[in-house]
């Protein structure tokens, strides 16, 4: 099972909430994608016009799509419901949260991406992140010495 995700994402940002949505791509895109030649580090979502964008989203040019290939960092389009939208808009624009993708998986056939509404972390709370991380990475391998 191919799953791309993004961990500047849980390290940049406190994640709230978890919504799944649809992405249109074209062939050349999910066959790329198939492949696991995608990345997800430096993109993030908007609201714009009632509908959700994903910008800056990397996916590699498929070798055997010869003239009908696609361009590498366009701007891909993401299937929510109205009602979902709105909620999110509301919650972008007066609370300040931002819109970051958090992984790229496929449910049966179809590619979808999980959408985190995060707040942005401090510096401190980074490095409080790491600190975390590493006493559990310590945990892992005394338990494993043992």
């Amino acid at each position: 099972m191919i799953e791309i995700k993004n961990k500047k994402a849980t390290f940049d940002y406190f994640i709230e909430e978890e919504i799944e949505c649809g992405i249109v791509l074209k062939g050349s895109e999910i066959k790329s994608i198939r492949d696991g030649l995608a990345n997800l580090k430096d993109c993030y979502a908007i609201i714009k016009n009632g509908e959700v964008f994903l910008l800056n989203m990397y996916i590699s040019k498929y070798n055997d799509a010869s003239i009908f290939n696609h361009e590498e960092r366009r701007t891909r389009k993401l299937l929510l419901n109205k009602r979902e939208i709105l909620k999110l808009r509301d919650k972008v624009e007066i609370s300040g949260y931002t819109l970051v993708p958090i992984k790229l998986y496929f449910k049966g056939n179809k590619a979808k991406i999980l959408l985190g509404l995060g707040k942005g972390k401090k510096n401190y709370d980074k490095r409080e992140s790491i600190k975390e991380k590493d006493i559990k990475r310590d945990i892992q391998k005394s338990l494993k010495i043992k």
